[in-house]
């Protein structure tokens, strides 16, 4: 008998206590991104990402890219994945989940994830981190550009959740 294999957590950061706004800002002509970095505790075939939406002021199509990481030069590999899901009014204040293609990740392999919309306005759930403790599984990034080096902060995380088939 076949067993169906089951997506389970393998990184999960639920703490949230500020926001990141990705989209375009009306007072701002740049488009706004987001991403996370992260080393994978476990391996598996990759089947969701997470992020959790404080607000949707502009609903629109967010874009998530899926990339191998050089935490040493903060380089982004090629994607090797991606996932788009139509964002509306009334998904404030909930978990976006973002269904995956089966892609293979290493265990203690560095990943990252970037969140792009052309036309959406959105707040994403993030931590920043307290008592000078650094979070240790990756960093959080933001940019104005997809090619952009952008910034990198490791008191900072976007609020994720990375689910594998194992």
């Amino acid at each position: 008998m076949e067993t169906t294999k089951r997506p389970r957590p393998v990184l999960t950061q639920t703490q949230n206590n500020t926001t990141l706004w990705i989209g375009h800002m009306q007072t701002d002509p740049n488009d706004h991104l987001a991403g996370q970095t992260f080393l994978c505790p476990a391996g598996g075939v990759l089947n969701n990402i997470q992020v959790f939406a404080e607000a949707v002021q502009n609903p629109g199509e967010v874009e998530l890219t899926l990339h191998e990481f050089d935490p040493a030069t903060k380089t982004w590999g090629p994607a090797i994945s991606q996932s788009n899901l139509l964002l509306h009014k009334g998904d404030d204040s909930r978990w976006i989940r973002f269904e995956t293609p089966a892609v293979e990740l290493e265990q203690g392999a560095t990943y990252g994830f970037r969140l792009h919309t052309p036309d959406a306005l959105v707040a994403l759930g993030e931590a920043v981190s307290h008592a000078h403790k650094p979070f240790t599984f990756g960093q959080a990034w933001n940019g104005h550009a997809p090619s952009a080096k952008g910034h990198y902060s490791t008191y900072f995380s976007l609020a994720f959740k990375v689910e594998l088939c194992a």
